[in-house]
Parts: structure tokens; C-alpha cells; sequence
């Protein structure tokens, strides 16, 4: 029996979704985009569902596009990579970055091409001490897309970004780390322990509210000020009115941990 390409575990509010192709380094073909797409699709629908985790199988986060099966189906034609950005890439990368609850990426091994991008659309990106990230692109003649020249600038600055996306060298977790492309590095044997007690945390949180927040920072690099403050204006007047604000004052008031429900 052909193993899934993408592996989906529900417990306590997270759903853990693991990239499942380790003898090609989770590299992405066209049954993982698929599978991505439906488990995305239900773990929006699904209220009970809280927070997302996102890691690999293996010894490797994600190898970017399986070239081989792009070879195999496009033979000696030239391919409409354009195409298949539309399709598929460009759509995961508005799912993971739109959905309304948070994802915490745990990159476990080396993130090449897409599989950078992958990483930089999740919310909060943990990475194994052994971790490494490199805009392989250049190296066979492409463009850094799903999104990598829309994060990289706003995440390392101009500088750091044109130089990794025409050189494509390798980049440390640790560098990364020191750049801003990753949250926070974590010894490789308590990577996704880690990874799991923060995506629980957060499963636990006010998730309407950072729902919300989510939106005003995605704005914030198209408007000026003066919107922003509009935003932030809108947003905190809808946060008011929920439940879990409500919870959280009397929570405070009365010295004790809040009991969030998300609504």
C-alpha cells in the first residue's frame, strides 16, 4: 500500500500535518499538493481545530518541486511553470498564509526552494539545530517563487535577499535565526516536543483574536499609518466583542489562568 504523501493527526485542538515523502526529502509532487489542499480545507471548516503544526517526515523539511515526476510528465517539452505555480503552489502558500488560526512550521532538516517559502508562509518557524535553508533557484536557471521575493526582503532586507536568491548558498539555522527567517533554533531531539508544546499553547489561546491579528499584520506592508490605525481600530472593536475578551478580563480580575474557546 502506497504510503500518503501527506500524514494528518487531530489531538487536543492541533492538527499536525507532516510532509511524507522522506526518501525524496518531502520534495513536492502533484498527490502532496493535493493532499495539503484537502487537509487544509477540513482544518479550516473544523472550529474544534485550533492550530496547525507543519513538519516533515525524515531527515529533511521539504525539497521544494519533485523534479523527477516534473521530468517524467513533461518530457522533452518545455514546461508552463507559470502553470503549475497557479495551480498549486500559489494556492498553498494563500491557504497557509490566510487560514485563521496559527501554524507553527517545525523545519526538522534541509528547506530547499519551495520548501523555504512553505516554511516563511507558516506563522511562527522553529528549526532543528541541524536545519538548513537554501533558495536553490538560481542553481537551475529559475526565479525564487511561491512567494520567497515577497518574504525574503520584508523578513532579512533587501540586501541579504537579492544576495541569497542569486548566489543561493546554504544558510545555518542558526544564521537564519540571526537574520529573522526563523523564530527560534531548538536542539534537534527536542524540535517537535517543542514544536507541539507551543502549537498546544496556542491551540489554548484567544484564537479569534489572533485570527485577528493575523489580518492587521498581513496589511501592514500595503497601507500607511493612518490606515493602519483604521484597521487596528476595526479589528480591536470586533476582538471586544467576543467571548474569550470576556473571559480574559474576568480572568485577570480574578487571578486565575483564562479557559479560551475561541468564539
Amino acid at each position: 500500500m502506497t504510503e500518503p504523501a501527506v500524514l494528518c493527526a487531530v489531538e487536543g485542538g492541533v492538527a499536525e500535518l507532516t510532509l511524507n515523502r522522506p526518501d525524496r526529502l518531502n520534495a513536492l509532487d502533484e498527490a502532496a499538493h493535493a493532499a495539503l489542499a484537502h487537509h487544509l480545507a477540513r482544518i479550516a471548516a473544523d472550529s474544534s481545530i485550533r492550530a496547525v503544526l507543519l513538519t516533515g517526515a525524515g531527515r529533511g523539511f521539504c525539497a521544494g518541486q519533485d523534479l523527477s515526476e516534473r521530468l517524467a510528465r513533461e518530457g522533452s517539452d518545455a514546461p508552463d511553470l507559470g502553470d503549475t505555480l497557479e495551480r498549486l503552489y500559489n494556492p498553498l502558500v494563500r491557504s497557509l498564509r490566510t487560514l485563521d488560526k496559527p501554524v507553527v512550521c517545525a523545519v526538522n532538516g534541509v528547506a530547499a526552494g519551495a520548501g523555504v517559502s512553505l516554511a516563511l508562509a507558516c506563522d511562527i518557524v522553529l528549526a532543528a539545530r541541524s536545519a538548513s535553508f537554501v533558495l536553490a533557484f538560481a542553481r537551475i536557471g529559475l526565479v525564487p517563487d511561491s512567494g520567497a521575493t515577497w518574504f525574503l526582503p520584508r523578513l532579512v532586507g533587501e540586501a541579504r535577499a537579492r544576495a541569497l536568491a542569486l548566489l543561493g548558498e546554504k544558510v545555518s539555522a542558526e544564521q537564519a535565526c540571526a537574520w529573522g527567517l526563523v523564530w527560534k533554533v531548538v536542539d534537534d531531539q527536542r524540535l517537535l516536543d517543542e514544536a507541539r508544546t507551543l502549537a498546544r499553547l496556542l491551540a489554548t489561546g484567544p484564537t479569534r483574536a489572533f485570527a485577528l491579528t493575523k489580518r492587521a499584520l498581513a496589511a501592514t506592508w500595503d497601507q500607511p499609518l493612518d490606515s493602519q490605525l483604521a484597521l487596528e481600530r476595526d479589528l480591536q472593536r470586533e476582538a471586544g466583542q467576543t467571548a474569550d475578551y470576556r473571559e480574559g478580563v474576568r480572568a485577570f480580575l480574578e487571578k486565575r489562568p483564562a479557559r479560551f474557546e475561541g468564539r
